[in-house]
């Protein structure tokens, strides 16, 4: 069964840091992609950070070299480590996986997503 759960979401000032977490579980990990996505309210989901299969990262323009996307093949985890966070970011954050699942599907999938609210 195919399963992200993300962790890490919190609140805090701008200029501070957090890391989140996601577990994936129901894939060939080594063999999906992974991504953040993130969506603030009333505005549309945004990619935040990709990472391929061979550790290729992509981010997005507001990242501007703040956050850093790793996977770590063995535990099945994909992080995003944020530092000097601003207001701006504030929104829900979404993991993402696309690739082959152990039952041999492809398919694409999302957790449910962890809150980060960064206050003035």
């Amino acid at each position: 069964q195919v399963q992200l759960v993300e962790s890490g979401g919190a609140s805090v000032q701008a200029g501070g840091s957090l890391r989140l977490s996601c577990v994936v579980s129901g894939f060939m990990f080594r063999s999906t992609a992974l991504g953040w996505y993130r969506q603030a309210p009333g505005q549309q989901r945004e990619m935040v950070a990709l990472i391929t299969t061979t550790n290729y990262p992509t981010y997005g323009d507001f990242v501007e070299g703040r956050f850093t996307i790793s996977r770590n093949n063995t535990a099945s985890t994909v992080d995003l480590e944020m530092s000097a966070l601003k207001v701006e970011d504030t929104a829900v954050y979404y993991c993402s996986a696309r690739g082959p699942t152990d039952a041999w599907q492809y398919l694409e999938s999302w957790g449910p997503g962890t809150q980060v609210t960064v206050s003035a």
